[in-house]
């Protein structure tokens, strides 16, 4: 197979003054992505160690194993305080039940601190007791959902059922097992209110020995962000944007196939995200588009205005990863989806006066893509239908 014209297989970046992440092809910088983030964000390391990065560093992330991910992020705040000392975290007992019992500072946490805290908590009948985390009462919302997570670790040798659940959530019975692993709920706040609960609950096992350590309380109703350190007040990470990678150059051709293999995070209908290949311009609209939303994914292209086509690949599963190629072949666009050739489109042109690709929207200042980068390129031929398909199989 030839080489791509553009290629973005997340290995190298630069923050500073001009925050970039590095294209592998073409070699010249002229396919480089400028990147922004106005505040600090968390990554997994190599070695499988949570970091903490300064603003506008982009974050290659290692946590899907053997090779990193450019992590994109909307921006998220994590309302429940204090969340790497667990041991100061309140007790809340019901019936006639001893306090939990939690101790500081008692293994290795995930980020490679001793700030993990050992929690012992029992029950016995319908007598139970927890810890409750602490969060900020009014973030001016009023109703709506969140979704509270933990790190967890058994410290017993043998996985563990323990309650995790919070306002208008039923106890949710979790496993610790005996490596670290993050827990979760969504929950429906009334008014303000956002709490979590963790230890013993009906279902659970009688007696409880796990370490905790990473509490996060954000208001959505999907999936827990990276992790978000907080000190005695909630803690906001900004968005990272990624844009403009290439030029007129590198999009000025007869013939042209676009790859991407990603993992978009969950969006509920209609709060969709972008990446695009475009003019940056709104009128009149010159773009290819993919754009995510939780179960489809919607391919798009107008040129010069004029729509050109229209596909919505469905029973799409969020917070997975996916490989998507769109070919264009003189008129003829083809699309496929995880090794399946989905469609075939006549009478479909190339965009004139492309120039960028971005993760966006057209005009290159919303609907952000949220989720992992694996990889994206773009070439100046029309891949064959057995690269096409070796290319996009999982």
């Amino acid at each position: 197979m030839t080489n791509p014209k553009l290629a973005l297989i997340p290995s190298g970046y630069k923050g500073g003054t001009i925050p970039t992440v590095y294209s592998i092809l073409p070699s010249d910088g002229s396919g480089d992505f400028t990147f922004d983030r106005a505040s600090e964000g968390t990554r997994v390391r190599k070695d499988g160690l949570i970091e903490e990065v300064s603003n506008d560093v982009p974050r290659l992330d290692w946590s899907d194993g053997n090779c990193p991910s450019l992590l994109l992020e909307q921006q998220r705040t994590n309302y429940a305080t204090n969340n790497t000392s667990i041991d100061t975290y309140s007790n809340s007992v019901f019936g006639n039940n001893p306090n939990p019992t939690q101790t500081a500072d008692y293994t290795i946490a995930p980020d490679g601190t001793l700030t993990a805290t050992r929690l012992q908590t029992s029950k016995t009948g319908t007598n139970y007791s927890v810890i409750s985390f602490p969060t900020t009462s009014d973030d001016g919302s009023g109703g709506g959902y969140y979704t509270a997570s933990v790190y967890v670790k058994s410290n017993t040798g043998n996985s563990q059922s323990i309650a995790f659940y919070g306002a208008n959530s039923a106890p949710n019975n979790r496993t610790a097992t005996t490596e670290w692993s993050r827990i979760q709920f969504t929950g429906q706040r009334v008014g303000n209110t956002k709490y979590a609960y963790l230890g013993t609950f009906n279902g659970t096992d009688d007696d409880i020995d796990i370490s905790v350590w990473g509490a996060q309380i954000e208001l959505v109703d999907s999936y827990p962000s990276s992790l978000i350190y907080t000190g005695a007040s909630p803690v906001t990470r900004l968005k990272d944007e990624c844009l403009n990678g290439g030029n007129a150059d590198l999009f000025n051709v007869s013939e042209l196939s676009w790859f991407i293999d990603v993992t978009n995070f969950a969006n509920p209908l209609n709060n969709f995200c972008f990446i695009t290949i475009t003019d940056g311009q709104s009128s009149p609209i010159n773009m290819i588009r993919f754009e995510f939303e939780t179960t489809r994914i919607i391919i798009t292209v107008y040129d010069n205005g004029t729509f050109e086509l229209g596909y919505n690949i469905t029973s799409v599963t969020a917070n997975q990863r996916n490989k998507l190629l769109l070919t264009f072949d003189g008129n003829e666009a083809k699309i496929y989806f995880n090794g399946v050739l989905k469609n075939t489109s006549t009478n479909v042109a190339i965009p004139t006066g492309i120039d960028s690709l971005s993760f966006t929207n057209r005009t290159e200042n919303g609907r952000n893509f949220e989720g992992k980068v694996h990889d994206t390129r773009v070439y100046d031929r029309v891949l064959t239908e057995a690269e096409a398909i070796e290319l996009t199989t999982l």
